[in-house]
């Protein structure tokens, strides 16, 4: 899926969840927020079941759900960023930059 694909999705996503928002305005805001949480709880919960950290329970998840769990956390957080701004493709980007920067020491060399 193309960036473009991409960013026409979340939209798809935010529009859709706005269209069914049983709680609009500033308490949807915080709870579709919030949903990341949520989302990450998943993901610890996909890598103990990975790694068979719950005796009781044995292995109970992949490497395969763990991955979609962090999926589903990355699209979350993409939704919730959309949510606060519809410059939220730019905001992104211009952030990722920033740590790019920050952490490799220069800009991307093309």
């Amino acid at each position: 899926m193309a960036d473009d694909d991409v960013w026409a999705a979340i939209d798809d996503l935010w529009t859709w969840l706005d269209a069914n928002d049983a709680h609009p305005g500033r308490e949807g805001l915080l709870l579709r927020i919030l949903k990341l949480s949520e989302e990450v709880g998943e993901v610890a919960q996909a890598v103990i079941g990975a790694t068979g950290q719950n005796p009781r329970k044995g292995t109970t998840h992949t490497w395969d759900d763990v991955r979609s769990e962090l999926c589903d956390v990355a699209l979350t957080a993409l939704v919730a960023l959309r949510t606060l701004t519809p410059d939220a493709r730019e905001v992104f980007t211009t952030h990722l930059e920033r740590v790019r920067e920050r952490s490799l020491g220069g800009p991307r060399i093309t």
